[in-house]
């Protein structure tokens, strides 16, 4: 059966027909915009019709960033987009009027399950996915099944305190691990760094066109591949970080396979060199234990579409 898979994001969003091998047979894109929740309502259900005028369609899954009821029906809250106790599958099904099945799924559960079905964890039991992106997102599956917890609401991993009073978290708390280990946090380390030294952030400087506040994550990444000394040690300490915050989640879940994806992954092994490092020195009983492989995302941009496809038929 094809399902359709539909990720959205605070600006846009992305669907996809998806066949049972996880396999992208189309796909449509939206602009919207977060504050315009009957617009992103619209904009979901005209690209479903589109989808399924060329394509025999039993389910619907939309992958959304925020807290998922356990009916799998509503969005309760979303840090980027308006919803609070939002009837999101109700709302869509009442513009599609079409006879498919339509579930909800939290954004990093659905990119989650896709590298667990059909990408990198795909021979795994066990495994956790950390979706490394503006923040931190994680899917967790425990003996084949993704775990969502008593009120949906499992797998916020980016929201574990990991410093006491530390940076301030857009969930209202200090300290998130995801202030440490995310993309905003590499773009904030390397803006400080590019002010604090201008001489060692020339090559950082010249990607951003001269100013420390215009840098982004993908120059900093650039700058690391061609070797720059300032940018290597920023990607670094984001693996770092990673790499810790994983020890500290395998003392809880004992994951065979841990899968970082999201924008940063693309940094390769520059960042997952540190990661595996840093895991190994924090992990509990290193070397009377297996130790869980990490592995970059096979999926990409495209992993929440799938994901969520195929949940829905499930």
């Amino acid at each position: 059966m094809h399902a359709i898979g539909v990720d959205i994001g605070g600006t846009k969003i992305a669907a996809g027909v998806v066949d049972e091998d996880g396999t992208i047979l189309a796909q449509v894109r939206r602009d919207t915009a977060p504050d315009d929740t009957a617009g992103i309502d619209a904009a979901v259900a005209d690209a479903c019709k589109e989808l399924a005028a060329s394509y025999d369609v039993g389910a619907v899954g939309l992958a959304a960033a925020g807290f998922v009821s356990p009916d799998r029906r509503s969005v309760l809250f979303a840090p980027n987009i308006a919803w609070r106790e939002y009837p999101l599958a109700d709302n869509v099904a009442a513009l599609l009027d079409m006879d498919v099945d339509i579930v909800v799924e939290n954004d990093a559960n659905a990119a989650g399950w896709a590298e667990f079905a059909f990408g990198a964890g795909k021979d795994a039991t066990d495994m956790l996915m950390l979706t490394v992106g503006t923040g931190l997102g994680g899917a967790i599956v425990i003996d084949r099944t993704l775990v969502r917890g008593k009120w949906g609401a499992a797998a916020e991993i980016g929201h574990m305190r990991v410093v006491p009073g530390g940076h301030y978290c857009g969930c209202g708390h200090e300290g998130c691990w995801e202030q440490y280990a995310s993309g905003s946090a590499l773009v904030r380390d390397g803006q400080a760094a590019a002010v604090a030294y201008p001489d060692r952030a020339r090559r950082l400087l010249e990607l951003a066109g001269g100013s420390p506040a215009a840098l982004r994550g993908p120059q900093i990444t650039q700058a690391a591949e061609e070797g720059d000394e300032l940018a290597l040690s920023l990607i670094e300490g984001l693996g770092r970080w990673i790499g810790e915050g994983s020890a500290s989640v395998a003392a809880l879940l004992d994951p065979e396979l841990i899968v970082v994806g999201g924008g940063v992954a693309a940094a390769g092994d520059i960042l997952l060199r540190p990661a595996r490092a840093a895991f190994a020195e924090q992990l509990s009983a290193l070397g009377h234990r297996p130790e869980a492989r990490i592995a970059v995302a096979q999926h990409g941009n495209e992993a929440g579409i799938i994901g969520a496809a195929d949940l829905a038929r499930i």
